[in-house]
């Protein structure tokens, strides 16, 4: 027998896509408030005046509180958040895309939030309590866990939240930094996730890349010894998937090896391992910090990435099969299924 949310589409299309929009804005607003018209526009790409309609609306509603400040979600719209949320996942069909990805990559196992986070901020922060939510479920005492950089951990740990345990687990970083913005790298990144986990956090200043003299040098000096064994040692690791060609950019790659990934057909990067279409390593860059073949005996590894551009790239790395949870998004799941 056919669900009503089958029946809507088929009879009233127009009302679940209003339904889909307005769900957006709510989660933009409970995201970044205080947001004014103009901001809440640019993050939604909408125009001002339709979102002001909407805005109006949802006031009228009792959904969202306007200040001189800017827009905040009031407790009632909080309330419809949650209670919307499952009927999104309906909607869009996600349990029907979570199935169809973990048999298409051969993942045991995954979790899908609705939207593009090519296109809208607040989808990675979805993402990142998807995350969260799991941490909450796996984490135990004395837990160490070991997180890489970039904007998708960056998005984790805007909404890390404490976790079920007794104060006592310990963040680290993944690797060293690469060389992007303060606010991506991964020793930054972890220490804001403690902070806010109530957790513990040790850093890594190591820059990624290093040469080989450099990095013999580094990993036997006594400080840089110990964080390694608590990377090496972690119980669960987070980790974003990068576009080989974004990742090589921004490790400053020379002139010959991007040729050399170009011909290799690099799709994906993650850890420092440069991957093929169908999974290859093609190029390996040394890092200081976890490796590709640590991750085997670690038990929980979950790989963040979404957007519609990230699908190559999450399908490459995947191959490889060592990552046991993909959190990403609806744009990024269906493009996986079109390939």
């Amino acid at each position: 027998m056919r669900t009503l949310t089958d029946l809507q589409k088929k009879i009233v299309p127009d009302i679940l896509k209003v339904m889909q929009q307005r769900y957006f804005i709510l989660q933009s607003v409970a995201n970044f408030e205080p947001i004014g018209r103009r901001g809440l526009a640019e993050k939604l790409s909408l125009t001002e005046r339709h979102v002001r309609s909407e805005i109006d609306f949802l006031h009228k509603q009792g959904l969202i509180d306007i200040t001189s400040k800017g827009m905040y979600i009031s407790k009632e719209g909080t309330l419809v958040l949650e209670q919307l949320s499952d009927m999104m996942r309906e909607i869009v069909g996600l349990s029907v895309l979570e199935k169809q990805i973990r048999e298409k990559l051969k993942v045991r196992n995954v979790i899908i939030v609705p939207g593009n986070s090519d296109e809208y901020e607040w989808v990675k922060q979805e993402m990142g309590k998807a995350c969260v939510a799991y941490l909450q479920q796996i984490v135990k005492d004395h837990s160490v866990i070991a997180v890489t950089g970039g904007t998708t951990m960056a998005a984790i740990a805007e909404v890390m939240s404490p976790l079920n345990n007794d104060n006592d687990c310990l963040f680290v970083p993944a690797r060293g930094g690469v060389g992007e913005e303060a606010e991506n790298q991964a020793s930054r990144i972890v220490s804001e996730m403690a902070k806010k986990a109530n957790g513990e956090y040790r850093l890594l200043y190591v820059p990624d890349p290093i040469s080989e003299s450099a990095y013999h040098t580094l990993i036997n000096e006594p400080m840089i010894k110990e964080i390694l064994g608590q990377i090496t040692n972690s119980n669960i690791v987070i980790h974003g998937i990068g576009d080989a060609k974004t990742m090589a950019k921004r490790r400053k790659t020379s002139e010959e090896t991007m040729k050399k990934l170009e011909m290799h057909h690099a799709a994906s990067e993650a850890f420092g391992y440069y991957f093929d279409d169908h999974g290859n390593i093609v190029h390996k860059v040394r890092t200081v910090g976890l490796q590709l073949e640590d991750l085997a005996s670690i038990e929980h590894v979950i790989a963040v990435a979404g957007g519609k551009s990230k699908a190559e790239a999450i399908e490459s790395y995947f191959k490889q099969g060592k990552s046991d949870l993909l959190i990403t998004d609806e744009a990024a799941a269906k493009q996986i299924l079109r390939g």
